[in-house]
C-alpha cells in the first residue's frame, strides 16, 4: 500500500541541501509495479515550495534561438532535460531539479521558445509555435552542449515535446517521464468535433481563434495565466510570489505570439512551416513510444487529459503509469516534486 511520506521543505542549494534532498529522494520509495501496471502514489498538496530561485542562468545559442536555462547539478552527471509548459516556465522544476541533483544528475531546464529569457536570434525569424518547432529545439539545445543522449521528461507542453522526441529521436532520449502520457498531436484529429463537455474544457483555444483574444491576451497575459493555474490545480495552494516568479516570464516579447500561433496551428487555423512538415507527417500517424516510460497523473489535474487507459497502447517499452494522490493538479512537477524526481531517477535505472 501506498504511504504518505512527509518532507520538510526548508532547505536551500548547496551541499547541505543535496544531502537533504537525497535523503529527501530516497524516503520516497513507492511500491515497484509490475511492466506496465500502475502505481499510486499519495503524497501532499502544499502551497510554495521550498526553493524559490535556480540562481543565475545559462544561454546558449542552438538553431534559431538563444536558449536561456538553468543547470543544477555535476557538469558530468548523467543528463536529464526537464521541459516546462504553458502558462507555466521553469520555475515548475524548481524544486525537482536539486533533488537530482544530489543523485548525481546534471540537470538541464530551458525557457521554451517566447517565454523568459530565450529569444530568437533573427528578427525575420516566423514566431512559429507548432508542436515540431518546439521539439526540434530542444535537438539543437542538445546539440549545442554536445548532449549526445539525456533522460527527458515533461508536462504540458513539455510533455508533448519530450514524447515527441522519444517517438522520433529514441536514439536522444534514454528514458522518458511525461505527464497525462501521450501528448502527440493530429491537425486531422483535431478538426474533429468533441462533445460539449469536452470543447468547454478547451474554452482558450476558441478564445485565441479571435482577434479580441489576441488583444485580451496581450494585455491580460498576468491574470489569464493565473486563472488557468487555479483551473488545472483546483487544490494547489499556491501564493502570489510563486505565481509572479513564473509570471515575469510572460513578459518575452514572442510570448503572446508564439502562444497564439501554437492553438490556432493545432485547429489548422494558421499555417505551419513546410520545413517541419516530413516530421508533423510522421506525428501524424501517431507513432508508438519504445524508449522506457513512466506517465504521471494527479488525482486533482483539472486541465484536459485522457484516462491512462486511453494512450497505454502507445508504449511498447518497459511502462509503468503513476497516479499521484493528494489533490495534485496538473503543473505535478512544482506540486510533487518529491514524486516527480523519483519517476527520473527509476525510469533511468529500470
Amino acid at each position: 500500500m501506498p504511504t504518505e511520506t512527509k518532507v520538510d521543505r526548508r532547505h536551500f542549494f548547496g551541499n547541505a541541501a543535496l544531502t537533504i534532498a537525497a535523503a529527501q529522494l530516497a524516503m520516497l520509495a513507492p511500491a515497484k509495479a509490475a511492466t506496465g501496471g500502475a502505481t499510486a502514489v499519495k503524497t501532499s498538496a502544499l502551497g510554495a515550495g521550498t526553493h524559490t530561485s535556480f540562481g543565475p542562468l545559462k544561454r546558449v545559442n542552438a538553431g534559431l534561438l538563444s536558449v536561456a536555462y538553468a543547470e543544477v547539478g555535476p557538469a558530468g552527471g548523467p543528463p536529464v532535460i526537464l521541459l516546462h509548459g504553458w502558462p507555466y516556465d521553469i520555475h515548475s522544476f524548481v524544486d525537482v531539479a536539486p533533488l537530482l541533483a544530489a543523485q548525481g544528475y546534471r540537470v538541464l531546464v530551458p525557457y521554451v521558445r517566447g517565454c523568459g529569457g530565450t529569444t530568437f536570434l533573427s528578427s525575420a525569424t516566423v514566431r512559429n509555435g507548432q508542436q515540431g518547432a518546439v521539439a526540434l529545439d530542444v535537438i539543437t539545445f542538445m546539440d549545442a552542449l554536445k548532449i549526445q543522449r539525456a533522460v527527458i521528461g515533461g508536462f504540458d507542453w513539455g510533455g508533448r515535446t519530450a514524447d515527441i522526441i522519444a517517438a522520433n529521436w529514441p536514439q536522444r532520449c534514454k528514458a522518458l517521464v511525461s505527464v497525462s502520457g501521450y501528448l502527440l498531436g493530429s491537425r486531422e484529429a483535431n478538426e474533429q468535433p468533441l462533445p460539449p463537455a469536452a470543447e468547454y474544457q478547451w474554452w482558450y483555444q476558441y478564445y485565441f481563434s479571435t482577434e479580441r483574444g489576441v488583444l485580451g491576451y496581450g494585455k491580460y497575459r498576468h491574470d489569464f495565466g493565473k486563472l488557468i493555474w487555479r483551473i488545472a490545480s483546483p487544490k494547489w495552494d499556491f501564493d502570489d510570489a510563486t505565481f509572479d516568479r513564473t509570471a515575469a516570464s510572460f513578459e518575452n516579447p514572442d510570448y503572446v505570439a508564439i502562444v497564439i500561433h501554437n492553438y490556432r496551428w493545432r485547429l489548422g487555423l494558421a499555417d505551419g512551416e513546410r520545413r517541419y512538415d516530413a516530421l508533423e507527417a510522421r506525428l501524424d500517424a501517431g507513432p508508438v513510444i519504445a524508449v522506457p516510460t513512466i506517465t504521471m497523473e494527479g488525482d486533482a489535474n483539472g486541465a484536459p487529459h485522457a484516462p491512462a487507459a486511453a494512450y497505454r497502447g502507445k508504449f511498447s517499452g518497459r511502462y509503468e503509469h503513476r497516479l499521484i494522490t493528494g489533490g495534485i493538479g496538473h503543473n505535478l512537477p512544482q506540486e510533487a516534486p518529491e514524486a516527480f524526481a523519483k519517476a527520473i531517477v527509476d525510469v533511468d535505472r529500470s
